[in-house]
């Protein structure tokens, strides 16, 4: 009997993160350009239900769904993988602390403040990770850096180098790409968890 409690407690979670990792990558296939940022910089809510899993299950549940996410998009991708890998580290940098202190603060607060904090470490993990990973990859293989800057240029001209491009949109836009998964986190949670956490009344 044990060793069937024991099977159902690890069954239920990789059910939820294979599910939520499908429903992921559909989301990441359908990005978008949105016109205040160059157009290279697509928008999608994917990381929305990492979050859930993250509240649900368990921080390092969200990181699997980040991760499996990603390796699925490997077959779809034009990056090499780069792409990938930055949106992997970012991503998790979004649920894993959100995750983290919402076990620690069990709380409706304690949810918004865990989520939010999340949110401002993915905005502030683009900067280094795009400085230092995609965008040197990328002017190697791709584009020329210069033509990179130039379409943050195209949209505001007094932009002066890649970091500052970064900070000036990169920054933000992640920032409410992640506002917006919580938001829908929010809004889906209360009826959600209990057939993510295998406690639905019969």
């Amino acid at each position: 009997m044990n060793q069937k409690n024991s099977l159902r407690g690890y069954t239920r979670p990789m059910a939820v993160v294979a599910v939520m990792s499908a429903l992921s990558i559909v989301l990441m296939m359908l990005e978008f350009s949105v016109p205040v940022v160059p157009s290279f910089l697509k928008f999608d809510i994917s990381d929305f239900p990492a979050l859930l899993t993250s509240f649900a299950v368990s921080p390092l549940a969200g990181v699997a769904v980040c991760f499996l996410k990603n390796v699925l998009h490997l077959f779809f991708t034009a990056t090499s993988g780069v792409g990938e890998l930055a949106n992997f580290i970012i991503s998790s940098a979004f649920v894993f602390p959100a995750g983290l202190l919402y076990k620690r603060f069990h709380t409706k607060f304690g949810a918004v403040l865990a989520s939010f904090v999340g949110a401002v470490a993915a905005a502030l993990m683009c900067v280094p990770v795009n400085y230092f990973i995609t965008y040197p990859f990328y002017a190697k293989v791709m584009i020329p850096m210069d033509a990179i800057i130039g379409m943050y240029q195209a949209i505001l001209p007094s932009v002066d180098g890649l970091l500052e491009a970064l900070l000036v949109f990169n920054l933000p836009f992640t920032f409410v790409k992640g506002s917006i998964c919580i938001l829908l986190t929010f809004l889906v949670y209360k009826p959600l968890s209990p057939i993510l956490k295998g406690k639905v009344r019969k």
